[in-house]
């Protein structure tokens, strides 16, 4: 059983085996109904079998067990019976993963190409994640990625057991989620005139117009797509920088006694631009609109708010925010922009929600954290003296972020550029597509350890999970996306999800290839267009486009 991510334990039972036929049923409780629901379309379209109700105790049935933790299951397989036991909807989704795979490849196509023949190999298999946040961000802003692409993208999450897709949706380059009270944000910051080609270096760009948006609707259909197959939709507005295409639009959110913000664009240019918001109560508001919209759409516990890559150049030089320092009583610049992810930190508090930023948000001084998990906190996250943020850190820039977060007290996702940046180059040569960042291999990311051995206990409880990180400035379209997530984004999901040596030279790479040369006849069938290991086909690579690939190894930060 060549399983990608490994269970915690399994034991194949060679002569339990389960052949499927017209007349095998699909019986689940109310509470596991959707991950019945979602079994019998998958395994419908493939198989061509009905698999219509039954009863319990016969065919393929899923258990709701409450004293398993609500993403574990067990998987038992014997003949004319397979039994999934889950401790909740997202563990009987996972256990109905499994027992796809178990099917062999030709499950995951979705129209049959055989008459029968289809067996489920007699098994025992335990299996619960590692960590509970398992994810991996797709950035539509820089290149828009039409909503098809994206449910695409969710199917392939979920068939690895991946559970947060972390959508970048605003940035400089674009903005993409309709803001039904700022119009003007899908209909002058959806789309920017002409794009850069690779790195600046090259100096090439394809004078084409690119853009698109998404509607509330196409957010509400991928929201509720996604948690038919567990996997949360955590949305991103990146503020107070990487915010040119707002400003382009609503020219008043910008700094206007320093620059001529009427006369902006959607910024062209990949990178960080310098036109950031300004810090004025009016802006807050702003923003305030667009979040209230935006958690609607958006269920998750976590909204992440950027807080990165913010320069301070304009409020150094703007009387207007130099004047907003001195009324906040702050020190300086990097104090002003913590004044606005707080409160933010507290808007979101008072609703219910879990401000997420990256490890900038750490400078000038976020909130002091909350207790550890189920001591005592003060009122419901309300503003005050007394009241503690419960922000979570994205840790991008390195491993130190996220160690200084968690040893305050504050929850951790870490994604370290050095490690799980998907858009960095695979191989190093001239054929890899626009080769940027440091050379990661398929074994570089499955020797990745998310929790830095120099936390003590306590803290280490505070890297609640991992996440792969797919920026798009270099990707165009969902074969490019294929390209750099796959199979390295495999190899993540096993960190992120199985009982791996914390000891990264421990790991067994040998046993994870072997079982990844069946896992990419998978990937095949799901039609993923991976990159091949002995290096990209013609129709992979970008010749003569110019890149910034990074040379030696990424440093230990």
């Amino acid at each position: 059983m060549d399983l990608i991510p490994a269970p915690l334990g399994s034991v194949r039972l060679p002569d339990r085996d389960f052949p499927l036929d017209h007349a095998t049923t699909l019986t689940a409780p109310p509470a596991l109904a959707g991950a019945e629901r979602w079994l019998r379309s998958a395994l419908t379209a493939a198989t061509g079998l009905p698999l219509t109700p039954g009863r319990p105790g016969e065919g393929i049935e899923l258990v709701h067990d409450e004293a398993l933790a609500g993403e574990a299951y067990r998987l038992s397989v014997r003949p004319g019976r397979a039994v999934i036991t889950a401790g909740g909807p997202a563990g009987a989704l996972w256990g109905a993963q499994t027992l796809r795979r178990l099917l062999g490849p030709d499950a995951y196509r979705r129209a049959p190409l055989r008459d029968g023949g289809w067996v489920l190999p007699g098994a025992d298999i335990e299996d619960a994640p590692r960590f509970g946040w398992r994810g991996a961000l797709l950035d539509v802003a820089r290149h828009f990625l039409p909503k098809a692409d994206v449910l695409r993208f969710v199917d392939q999450l979920s068939a690895h057991k991946l559970n947060v897709l972390h959508l970048h949706l605003t940035d400089d380059q674009g903005w993409r989620v309709e803001i039904k009270r700022y119009p003007r944000l899908t209909e002058r910051a959806s789309w920017r005139e002409r794009s850069m080609v690779g790195y600046r270096a090259g100096q090439r760009r394809d004078d084409r117009p690119h853009g698109g948006f998404y509607t509330q609707d196409d957010l509400r259909e991928i929201v509720a797509y996604a948690a038919e197959r567990a996997v949360t939709v955590v949305p991103e507005i990146d503020l107070p920088g990487h915010t040119q295409a707002a400003v382009a639009a609503y020219p008043e959110l910008g700094n206007t006694d320093v620059v001529d913000t009427a006369a902006l664009g959607v910024w062209t240019d990949w990178g960080v631009s310098h036109n950031v918001l300004n810090p004025s109560e009016a802006t807050l508001r702003f923003f305030e609109g667009v979040l209230e919209e935006v958690l609607e759409v958006f269920p998750s516990e976590f909204i992440h708010l950027g807080g990165d890559e913010c320069p301070k150049e304009q409020w150094k030089e703007s009387p207007a925010a130099q004047a907003r320092i001195r009324e906040l009583g702050l020190a300086n610049e990097d104090e002003l922009q913590s004044h606005l992810i707080r409160h933010f930190d507290r808007w979101l508090a008072d609703r219910g929600r879990r401000l997420i930023g990256w490890d900038e948000i750490l400078e000038g001084g976020l909130a002091v954290a909350a207790p550890p998990t189920g001591a005592a906190v003060p009122a419901a996250g309300r503003p005050g003296a007394g009241w503690r943020s419960r922000a979570a850190v994205s840790s991008w820039r390195g491993f130190g972020g996220g160690i200084a977060a968690a040893r305050a007290g504050h929850d951790v996702v870490m994604c370290p550029e050095q490690h799980v940046y998907l858009d960095h180059r695979q191989a190093d040569g001239p054929d890899e597509p626009i080769p940027v960042g440091f050379v990661r291999t398929l074994e570089d990311v499955y020797r990745f350890e998310p929790v830095p051995a120099e936390l003590d206990e306590a803290a280490a409880r505070r890297v609640i999970g991992t996440q792969a990180n797919l920026w798009s400035e270099f990707t165009d379209s969902a074969r490019d996306i294929d390209y750099r997530a796959f199979p390295r984004l495999a190899a993540f999901a096993e960190v992120a999800w199985s009982a791996l040596p914390a000891d990264p030279a421990a790991r067994d790479y040998a046993g994870f290839e072997r079982r990844m040369a069946s896992h990419l006849e998978v990937l095949d069938a799901l039609g993923v267009e991976y990159r091949p290991a002995g290096g990209p086909y013609p129709w992979q690579r970008w010749p003569g486009v110019a890149g910034r690939p990074i040379d030696g190894p990424p440093p230990a930060v």
